[in-house]
């Protein structure tokens, strides 16, 4: 009976889903993203409503941990997380004050591409 328990065990153990998510090496770049986010000035529009730093990021936050186990990477934070809406498959639009307004996606992949050569941007 033992050894039937322990080899149903290991079995479940080998066939258990694995559940991906950023690698250690890029979780500081999406807590920047999420502080970029949460900090903006900038609203974010998501199915025709606009919705400022903290109510986008708390959003993005829900999608980031029902999506975790695709996120392999900073670049799919961005694509499951925050750039466009699951059921109406419509592009989150960002709108800045003196800027024109620029697709969530794109907006975070310029904020990580400054994250990354060191610059920074707010």
């Amino acid at each position: 009976m033992t050894r039937k328990l322990i080899t149903l065990l290991g079995f479940m153990l080998l066939s258990a889903p694995a559940f991906a998510d950023v690698p250690v090496s890029q979780q500081a770049e999406v807590k920047y993203l999420l502080d970029f986010i949460k900090n903006s000035e900038c609203l974010m529009e998501r199915n025709g409503k606009r919705h400022a730093g903290i109510e986008a990021l708390a959003h993005i936050q829900k999608k980031y941990k029902h999506f975790k186990d695709k996120i392999q990477s900073t670049e799919d934070f961005i694509q499951y997380s925050a750039s466009q809406s699951t059921l109406t498959s419509k592009q989150y639009i960002v709108h800045c004050t003196a800027a024109k307004t620029i697709s969530s996606q794109q907006w975070l992949l310029n904020a990580l591409k400054s994250y990354r050569s060191g610059t920074g941007i707010k």
